[in-house]
């Protein structure tokens, strides 16, 4: 995809996304999160795009945690990254230089196991890639949804945590099952695209929002932009600040921003990196209603 196909496919699912607060002030623009610190005693950062590019860090940011912590802030990662286990996301932050504790980092992987509500007895179909395991899954009666049609039929619902290796095929399988027979679909992870070093990949909420399209399934959500995660993230805060006083950073409009609104507090959004690194978020601000309280040049 490119920013543009990538914008007009969140502005296509607007109806199943929160509502922006309407009327907000134009945002204000700073050149890095150092120049707004003194007005929030919490940070909540996005991973791709703030912190990372696919596989490469971007500089600077981990001296720019490391300031915020000597000031005293709150730092956690609220990050819809649901394809792979907590364990190996804690390997790849470190491996890129960034040092958190398992308990900062706020995941919609996590979130969508928190928010099982008691159904781990059911028998789960699952879009996700085999070879990054099923840690954190364990407890879950599971079966990877691949080229045979027979899963798809018998399983009592479907997780979508990962697309990677998703095709097209199993597309048609899944929305063929789902038509036949309605069933819980369960979406770890909301992104329609995530940033890469060269280009935008697909993610789970892409293929989530083509089967609701189709089948009349509506998708339960877990992560950004919905409360769900926030509320996760609250949770961690010790002491919890005022929700003025915290700020999400981030590089989509549709989830970051839009989520931070959801949730009643302060949005950055980051134009220098990720979703906006070769675009004008202005027009993308103007044309979807979705303001955030700063822009900021890069984290």
């Amino acid at each position: 995809m490119t920013l543009e196909t990538a914008f007009a496919a969140y502005e296509a699912v607007r109806h199943r996304l929160p509502t922006p607060v309407a009327g907000r002030p134009a945002p204000l623009r700073a050149r890095t999160l150092a120049d707004v610190a003194s007005g929030y005693d919490a940070f909540l950062l996005d991973a791709f795009g703030v912190l990372n590019i696919g596989e490469t860090a971007i500089e600077g940011v981990a001296e720019r945690i490391s300031d915020l912590r000597e000031l005293g802030k709150q730092v956690l990662i609220v990050s819809n990254a649901a394809g792979f286990p907590h364990a190996a996301l804690m390997e790849k932050y470190a491996r890129l230089g960034y040092d958190f504790a398992p308990e900062d980092v706020i995941t919609s992987r996590r979130t969508l196991l928190a928010n099982l509500n008691g159904h781990g007895h059911m028998r789960w179909g699952l879009m996700a890639t085999p070879a990054t395991g099923l840690r954190d899954l364990e407890d879950l009666d599971l079966v990877y949804l691949e080229e045979d049609p027979g899963p798809y039929a018998e399983v009592d619902g479907f997780l979508m945590i990962g697309s990677a290796a998703w095709t097209e095929a199993r597309q048609a399988l899944l929305e063929a099952a789902l038509a036949d027979r309605p069933r819980r679909v369960l979406v770890g992870n909301p992104d329609i695209v995530a940033p890469r070093e060269t280009g935008f990949s697909v993610e789970p909420g892409h293929f989530a929002h083509r089967l609701a399209d189709m089948t009349g399934v509506v998708p339960e959500f877990f992560g950004k932009p919905f409360a769900n995660i926030y509320t996760l993230a609250m949770a961690r805060l010790d002491p919890g600040p005022p929700r003025d006083r915290i700020l999400m950073v981030g590089d989509s409009l549709h989830t970051d921003i839009l989520g931070a609104q959801a949730a009643g507090i302060h949005s950055a959004l980051v134009a220098g990196y990720g979703f906006f690194a070769n675009g004008d978020p202005h027009a993308a601000i103007a044309t979807s209603g979705i303001v955030p309280d700063v822009i900021v040049d890069r984290p």
